[in-house]
């Protein structure tokens, strides 16, 4: 898969293709049920899928400092969007002199001058342009003009965990700070992951028998609510059953907010330094402190068991 910073990296020979555009964090059910369209819109058409999204977060540039928690990095979004066919990602920028590109020129710039667009694939609430004024029936009367299609496709309508809403990334982020990520892997079709640089720390877990590796988490992650879940340690291209910690260690007076992962029953391993992935299946008990070590140790036992228990009842990613 291709993947293009900027409309200046798009080949100059660029045939026409079929496009869909929009942030895409997560790439969750709804998001997967879009590109999939358009994948098969575009075999069919017999020319390339193309998926536009932006960087950074366009409400970080129209409102600063309100940058949403991000539930994918751009790299794994582009990697799950490879796996459902797209042939090319193209991330555009996101300026203050983007932000003010009207519809209309957007259309021309990107669509129609750089993508030659055969067809545009979107959800029913997908907008555009400055002020967010260009919306699917504006891009329907823009393709009349301009040769290309535009389909509309209907997002999924979550189950219980998401009380019957449409299938959203503002949903599933909302679900994850809650810890509710049995309810946001249901939204994503795959467990929420964290991913960063395992740091070194305090290293008491090691001084307790349960070494972790401390991951420094990317900028703008969307951490879970403090507790304990069950999941993967994903390093060195193996997926490693986890117990993880998420918190300010409170039983130790911390003050910083940490993602720790114990890899259960591994012994000697070495990922500093090691760009690592945190896959969260299951919460199991929210941050506590407790009166004397032992109480702590015996707990922690107890945690790595259910964990334990907990992944082995689980599909390995």
């Amino acid at each position: 898969m291709q993947r293009w910073r900027g409309l200046e990296d798009i080949p100059q020979d660029w045939g026409r293709s079929v496009v869909t555009i929009g942030s895409y964090d997560g790439v969750h059910r709804g998001h997967q049920l879009i590109i999939r369209h358009a994948v098969d819109r575009a075999r069919a058409l017999g020319v390339p899928a193309v998926v536009v999204t932006f960087d950074p977060h366009p409400s970080e540039v129209v409102r600063p400092g309100t940058h949403p928690p991000l539930l994918a990095p751009h790299h794994r979004r582009a990697e799950l969007m490879a796996e459902l066919g797209v042939d090319a990602v193209l991330i555009l920028p996101f300026t203050t002199e983007f932000s003010k590109l009207s519809a209309a020129d957007f259309v021309v710039k990107v669509l129609v001058d750089k993508l030659h667009t055969k067809a545009v694939v979107e959800g029913p609430n997908f907008r555009f342009g400055h002020k967010a004024a260009g919306n699917v029936r504006f891009l329907a009367e823009q393709g009349e003009v301009y040769d290309f299609g535009v389909e509309v496709v209907d997002l999924f309508v979550s189950g219980e965990a998401g009380g019957g809403e449409p299938f959203s990334s503002t949903l599933t982020r909302r679900l994850v700070a809650e810890g509710g990520i049995e309810g946001a892997a249901e939204i994503l079709g795959r467990p929420h992951r964290v991913e960063g640089v395992v740091v070194r720390g305090a290293q008491r877990g090691r001084d307790l028998g349960f070494p972790t590796a401390n991951v420094e988490t990317l900028p703008h992650t969307a951490i879970p609510a403090d507790g304990v879940y069950a999941g993967w340690l994903h390093a060195q291209g193996e997926a490693m059953p986890a117990a993880i910690s998420v918190g300010t260690n409170p039983q130790f007076d911390g003050t910083e907010r940490t993602v720790e992962a114990y890899a259960i029953d591994r012994v000697g391993l070495d990922l500093y330094g090691l760009h690592v992935a945190v896959d969260f299946l299951a919460f199991v008990r929210g941050q506590a402190t407790f009166d004397t070590l032992d109480a702590l140790l015996v707990q922690m036992a107890d945690d790595v068991q259910r964990c334990r228990e907990l992944v082995a009842a689980a599909e390995k990613p």
